[in-house]
């Protein structure tokens, strides 16, 4: 099983290029089951979880494809076969977005309940509430989530809790319903916004994007585009921390900072100077980190994304930092790992008390999920001596040649086989 090994080796310094949002991406791919014709997505990076949508969408009878370094190519003509099996779905939760594209196109859908990283309880009852709302005959049958309907049409659903993907779900199904839908509390994240306005360039008529009300007016067909995904906010906050960790000075290119606003904030709160452009960030912290007080929530608040990476700087921080997670409750399973390599953090509930030390030193550590790897390599960096992270096919499902990005501002760092 492969492993990465981290040398701290000083200041990160110099500028790197962010790849395309995994999280983006993911969703446009299932958007692309309900235009007639085909869709090419650019800036796509490679990761194993798009592997894995492209798949489901083979599996489901799409023609979908690389057809580029960093270019897919979907044609959702030949889809005759609306499930999608266990073993493919089972790998990642955002594979079951595929559910309304399919219920909306095919009027059925059979998909497995979904997978993914162990950081806490995710239903998908908002899902399944929001798809009976427009007309969706739901049941569960061993494991699976079967979707029958007629007809969708339009319909009020306010949602019970803030949910990125339950809202992608309906809106997806809700831009093929007759009439008009209104989604009550719908996530404002900047991955809703990208997929409305793509959803618009396919036909859709959908108003209010970035803002937690939505209204999406049911078409009769909608058609195939181009669209470039946005860059990555979390893997640009991941190098940004990466640098302040580090006291390095990093750039990092091709993402909007206006969508990583309050990772920024607490960036500046942490001592850090930050600049940011239209066309990037950039991130020096030449004197001491400070601790601060964060509590992950929903966008804009501060995201748990990125919780595991800043924990890591207060673990060098110049005092007491209190770090609370709001959004899953089980997104602590990196402390012990941070512990090993001499962290002082104490858990409370859902409140982690990290008092700064001197240094951390290096140690043998395990990945829990794809954030938590992310986490454990910014402290590596930072750490005295080596670092082995293992279990990285968490890390290979959210970050594209991770390696070669740090190396490229001066860290020492390898894969190991």
């Amino acid at each position: 099983m492969d492993r990465i090994v981290v040398c701290g080796n000083g200041p990160l310094r110099g500028e790197v290029g962010v790849s395309g949002s995994k999280n983006s991406a993911l969703a446009l791919m299932a958007a692309a089951l309900l235009p007639q014709g085909e869709s090419v997505l650019e800036n796509v990076p490679r990761l194993r979880d798009v592997d894995t949508m492209l798949e489901i969408l083979r599996a489901l009878g799409a023609d979908a494809e690389w057809s580029g370094p960093q270019e897919i190519r979907i044609d959702p003509s030949g889809v005759d076969n609306p499930e999608a099996p266990y073993d493919l779905v089972r790998k990642m939760r955002a594979s079951f977005l595929v559910l309304g594209p399919l219920l909306a196109r095919c009027g059925a859908a059979r998909v497995s309940e979904p997978g993914g990283c162990a950081i806490g309880v995710r239903p998908i009852d908002q899902h399944l509430k929001g798809l009976e709302a427009l007309g969706g005959k739901i049941t569960l049958d061993h494991g699976y989530v079967e979707a029958t309907a007629t007809q969708l049409c339009g319909s009020r659903v306010a949602f019970d809790l803030n949910t990125v993907n339950g809202t992608q779900n309906v809106m997806m199904a809700a831009c093929l319903a007759s009439g008009e839908t209104t989604l009550e509390n719908a996530a404002r994240e900047p991955e809703v916004i990208e997929l409305a306005e793509v959803l618009f360039k396919m036909g859709a008529d959908i108003s209010g994007a970035g803002s937690d009300r939505l209204v999406i007016r049911g078409v009769d067909a909608m058609h195939g585009i181009r669209h470039r995904v946005s860059g990555d906010r979390i893997e640009a906050g991941t190098l940004l921390t990466a640098a302040i960790a580090t006291h390095g000075d990093v750039r990092v290119h091709g993402v909007d900072p206006g969508w990583m606003e309050s990772t920024l904030d607490k960036l500046r709160e942490c001592g850090a100077e930050v600049d940011a452009d239209a066309g990037g960030v950039r991130a020096r912290c030449p004197g001491p980190i400070r601790p601060i007080r964060v509590v992950t929530a929903p966008f804009p608040g501060y995201p748990t994304d990125m919780q595991a990476q800043l924990m890591a700087v207060l673990c060098l921080a110049e005092g007491s930092s209190v770090v609370s997670e709001r959004v899953f409750e089980n997104r602590f399973m990196h402390v012990p790992e941070l512990q090993r390599m001499g962290a002082d953090i104490a858990l409370s509930g859902r409140a982690a008390h990290v008092t700064g030390v001197r240094r951390l030193m290096g140690a043998q550590v395990m990945a829990t999920d794809l954030r938590a790897s992310a986490g454990l390599i910014v402290a590596g960096l930072a750490a005295e001596g080596e670092t082995v992270v293992g279990r990285v096919y968490h890390i290979d499902r959210g970050y594209e040649r991770i390696e070669e990005k740090l190396r490229s501002l001066g860290a020492e760092i390898r894969r190991e086989v």
